[in-house]
């Protein structure tokens, strides 16, 4: 299909900082027929601020998918629409994949104002590996389905990096102590770019510990990031801790044949968990499932 005339901006907006607003960024908003936002109470905020009076409407997770057709609309009309979310670059843990994808799909030409983002902010302070790194986003609320998710992590060798809300950040710090080692170093950066930006060092454990001791670390928009696991522990005999996992398998759920192996052979319990893991998912048949640790 020929491309037609409508444009859709991906425009990134400050985190905290509203100077880190790019000129770019700024002439997109004046310019545009209209803004798309997650929620337009926010960026009417921003605009007023900067001096920008165009024409808002909401695209958030609750209404994308109903709010796309007649965004399509307009740029079909030859508009030129940016998407904004309430902080940093749109799409990453934030609405408007849906529109992106749809508009490609169309033909309209879709461009991006790159800007601020807490992910990559939060990775240039920790002071942590960042020549591979994965975004895994907001882990689940639940604490049963958050662990099982950290501990299908305890192997990532590339750093990680997660957004968290602060109602549960002592849960989820505690979680990942417990599933991806509590010496495992992490960084946890609250209120990035704002004034009571403050970035936490520590291992798993004791960031855990601040969290239940510092109301502070609560506050705040936070972002976590935690360095990759470690290669396997020397000296473990893998044909004996393949064994051990296969016996215990028998009886056990993986978290507990985790626990156990691990101390037995010496092993560590992501490398045991990860083992167990991939022995259920061969041996079980179709709809079989074992609760996670």
């Amino acid at each position: 299909m020929g491309r037609v005339n409508g444009r859709l901006q991906v425009v990134a907006t400050p985190i905290g900082n509203l100077a880190d607003l790019s000129e770019r960024a700024r002439a997109a908003l004046a310019g545009a027929d209209l803004i798309a936002a997650e929620d337009t109470r926010r960026t009417a905020a921003l605009l007023k601020a900067v001096g920008i009076d165009t024409a808002l409407v909401s695209l958030h997770e609750h209404n994308e998918s109903q709010r796309v057709p007649s965004l399509l609309a307009r740029l079909a009309a030859g508009d030129t629409v940016a998407l904004v979310s309430d902080a940093g670059t749109p799409l990453l843990s934030d609405p408007g994949f849906e529109l992106v994808q749809r508009s490609v799909q169309a033909g309209f030409e879709v461009s991006v104002i790159p800007g601020p983002s807490a992910i990559t902010a939060a990775l240039a302070v920790a002071a942590l590996p960042t020549d591979r790194f994965c975004f895994e986003g907001f882990l689940p609320p639940r604490e049963r389905e958050r662990r099982a998710a950290l501990a299908a992590l305890a192997h990532e060798r590339r750093t990680l990096v997660f957004f968290e809300a602060p109602h549960r950040i002592g849960a989820a710090l505690a979680d990942m102590a417990a599933e991806l080692g509590a010496d495992r170093p992490a960084v946890l950066a609250r209120e990035l770019t704002k004034a009571h930006e403050t970035i936490y060092r520590g291992t798993l454990q004791e960031l855990a510990a601040r969290a239940r001791e510092d109301v502070n670390v609560a506050r705040g928009e936070i972002t976590l990031v935690v360095r990759g696991a470690a290669r396997g522990a020397a000296g473990v005999d893998e044909r004996l801790l393949r064994r051990t996992v296969d016996v215990l398998a028998k009886e056990l759920p993986p978290g507990r044949v985790a626990a156990v192996a691990a101390q037995l052979t010496g092993a560590t319990r992501a490398e045991a968990y990860a083992l167990a893991r991939r022995g259920e998912s061969t041996d079980a048949t179709p709809g079989d499932e074992e609760d996670a640790p």
